[in-house]
């Protein structure tokens, strides 16, 4: 292949996509070509178009103006190297431009990975810069590579998030409410937050709330104490300490916890966006705490100086491999190839 293809869309009008064909780069001194073999595609994915501006996702790979280039999660293979302890034929997972080659400039390269030094980089967060060598990640298994692109990015976010809570010792909360509770980074947040409960000295209540279509489903998983509907947010006990971890990202459904829940309302933490395009229907007088927008990679950060990447990596896989065989239960991977059916299954998340 001596062409790179990327798809690109529209940062006003995200439905509105183009197919990009550019000439191979030739590469210099210190640099890697990468061949992008496999990456998923998730509501996740909607939500770095949904935040672009906002957390700079679209800064990462350059488009033409007025389009983006969407990242994604997923492996590549070296086809070319000009680097030092970079081989051909070796394997990185780490964030991807919606394309098939990604030139990468490798600097603090170590055994187990290397940070893209590319300059338009970095600014940008170090989480989103690193690229795991897979033949020296703890997280790694050759079966479970499809459940590592799919869910390890939003897991790792739940693991974070699961850690921020407890940093905090959960805001003093009795009860912790999830939004949008089948979506993937809180099914992680939820399993967490079960699993490690009974090592903490807290003691909380897990309360998901769903749609009613997906309340058998979520309620059959086992990770919360309670399920509700949204229809039954006005059910959920206010007299004790709350927080609220909002994955859905409709206004409406965060405005009626912060007007139920009022002064018992302890932390509101904003999360992605599954319905992104209904935040703005927040009302203006919210009751409680504002909420406070939670960046991934703010907290990665303080781990990462806290105990080191290798530590950080061996904390993060102790609970991954329980946390596959859960979801492997009950997850069916679909897989697509090439650029139309790539377009296909974009349009299908962005239309929910």
């Amino acid at each position: 292949m001596t062409t790179n293809t990327t798809l690109t869309v529209n940062k006003i009008d995200y439905s509105k996509t183009t197919v990009v064909h550019q000439d191979l780069p030739a590469i210099g001194e210190g640099q890697v070509l990468l061949k992008v073999s496999d990456f998923s595609l998730t509501a996740n994915n909607v939500t770095y178009a949904a935040m672009g501006d906002f957390l700079k996702y679209w800064e990462f790979f350059p488009a033409a103006e007025g389009d983006g280039v969407i990242p994604v999660w997923g492996f590549a293979q070296v086809i070319a190297s000009d680097c030092e302890g970079i081989a051909i034929g070796e394997q990185f997972y780490g964030y991807y431009p919606m394309a098939t080659h990604l030139l990468v400039e490798p600097t603090q390269v170590s055994a187990s990975s290397f940070v893209d030094g590319v300059a338009h980089r970095q600014p940008l967060s170090i989480i989103y810069n690193q690229y795991i060598r897979c033949s020296h990640d703890p997280l790694y298994q050759v079966e479970t590579e499809a459940l590592q692109m799919l869910l390890r990015p939003l897991f790792t976010t739940s693991f974070l998030l699961d850690d921020f809570f407890a940093d905090n010792q959960f805001f003093g909360s009795e009860q912790l409410v999830l939004t949008s509770a089948s979506s993937k980074t809180a099914l992680g947040m939820a399993f967490l937050l079960n699993h490690k409960r009974a090592s903490r000295p807290e003691n909380y209540q897990i309360i998901g709330l769903t749609s009613e279509s997906n309340k058998a489903f979520v309620e059959g998983l086992g990770c919360y104490d309670r399920v509700l509907s949204y229809d039954e947010i006005e059910t959920l006990d206010a007299g004790i300490k709350t927080s609220v971890v909002d994955f859905a990202g409709n206004g409406q459904v965060l405005g009626r916890l912060h007007q139920h829940l009022s002064t018992m309302m302890q932390y509101s933490c904003l999360v992605g966006a599954s319905h992104w395009d209904q935040r703005a229907g927040m009302p203006a007088d919210l009751a409680g705490p504002q909420p406070i927008m939670f960046f991934a990679p703010s907290q990665a950060e303080k781990r990462l100086k806290d105990w080191g990447g290798a530590q950080f990596q061996q904390n993060l896989a102790a609970v991954w491999g329980i946390f596959t065989e859960f979801v492997d239960g009950w997850i069916d991977v679909e897989r697509h190839t090439g650029t139309k059916a790539t377009n296909d299954a974009y349009q299908q998340l962005l239309s929910g």
